[in-house]
């Protein structure tokens, strides 16, 4: 019975064997068959050459009024008047908002009778029937009341501090105010835009540079703008920074909220462009990249994009030199290291 089974294991054991070496010759000549039949690309290519470009870049941003100021006086109480409505213009030194005057008239009735108190000891101070620290100490309570008083005018008689148009009310007259500001006012014959620049170009960047701003609510217009101020700090997230323009308005066909371009020119450059449909793009990314030819097997490198020309577009890589061949048919079927078949 043992002798049985020693034969059945060592029976079972040398089929193992056979089975496992007809899988490796079966797997070896795959191999061989596959190496017979290398995959073959057939594709056309381009030697890229430098041009020379007008650099310019367009962003998108939404205008403001160059100067907002929310009137929101430092006084609680109630709202006597309210003078403008929304869509006032209004000139500076303007009347605004007239708060409650008891305060304000209380304490000027105060800095009077503390003038008078005032005046009365600098006499008894010159013929000695009064010391020198108790007119100092009137004039201290002179000085602290009359400050507040003028705190109390500036806040209880708002005035417009600049030319400009009422863009928000939120109040009426008799109402009591609670911190909310009670009118906006909104400089319009001058507007400012903040736009973000990548950072690529923060060299380029200067104070008074000049650009231009269209509309689509004026497509035959363009507007003069002027680089007011060039953040000196770069968005780590975003790799951009920011840059405040102006833009003169006197007709007042842009308003604080439009959405405009800006057209930034650069100055020429030399460039390297390829056609834009060469580039392809990673699915669920925004990653770009392009095929070389290199020893007659494709390279893949990611690229940048940059200015766009018609059918053509500015691509960027350490790879992207003068000379190189990049395949512009057929790239959609590559993959990195396939062997390719050059056609005319």
């Amino acid at each position: 019975m043992k002798n049985e089974v020693n034969r059945a294991f060592m029976a079972k054991k040398k089929l193992m064997y056979v089975m496992a070496a007809i899988a490796l010759m079966a797997c070896s000549k795959q191999e061989a068959t596959t190496e017979e039949q290398e995959r073959v690309e057939q594709v056309r290519t381009t030697v890229l050459q430098p041009r020379e470009i007008e650099r310019e870049i367009a962003v998108s941003t939404n205008l403001q009024g160059y100067l907002t100021v929310n009137v929101a006086p430092s006084v609680t109480g109630k709202i006597q008047h309210i003078f403008v409505e929304v869509g006032d213009k209004v000139a500076q030194g303007q009347s605004l908002v007239t708060m409650d005057e008891t305060q304000y008239k209380t304490t000027k009735i105060s800095l009077a009778n503390l003038e008078t108190e005032k005046n009365r000891i600098a006499q008894l101070l010159k013929t000695g029937s009064a010391t020198q620290q108790q007119y100092d100490q009137i004039e201290t309570q002179y000085n602290s009341t009359k400050e507040q008083l003028d705190f109390l005018k500036i806040n209880t008689y708002n005035k417009a501090p600049f030319a400009g148009v009422i863009s928000a009310k939120n109040y009426e007259d008799g109402e009591l105010y609670s911190g909310q500001p009670i009118v906006v006012l909104t400089q319009i014959d001058k507007l400012k835009a903040l736009v973000a620049i990548p950072e690529s170009y923060f060299p380029k960047f200067k104070e008074g540079m000049k650009l231009t701003l269209t509309s689509e609510i004026y497509p035959d217009q363009v507007f003069p703008a002027t680089v007011e101020v060039v953040y000196p700090t770069i968005d780590a997230t975003s790799h951009t920074f920011q840059v405040k323009i102006v833009i003169p308005n006197q007709k007042k066909l842009l308003r604080p909220g439009m959405y405009v371009t800006t057209s930034i020119g650069l100055g020429k450059a030399n460039v390297i462009t390829a056609p834009y449909q060469a580039v392809e793009k990673l699915v669920g990314a925004n990653d770009r990249y392009v095929f070389l030819n290199e020893n007659g097997r494709a390279k893949r490198v990611s690229v940048e994009l940059g200015q766009r020309f018609d059918q053509e577009i500015e691509i960027i890589a350490p790879e992207i030199v003068p000379g190189v061949e990049m395949v512009t048919t057929g790239q959609h079927k590559l993959v990195d290291g396939v062997k390719l078949n050059v056609v005319e």
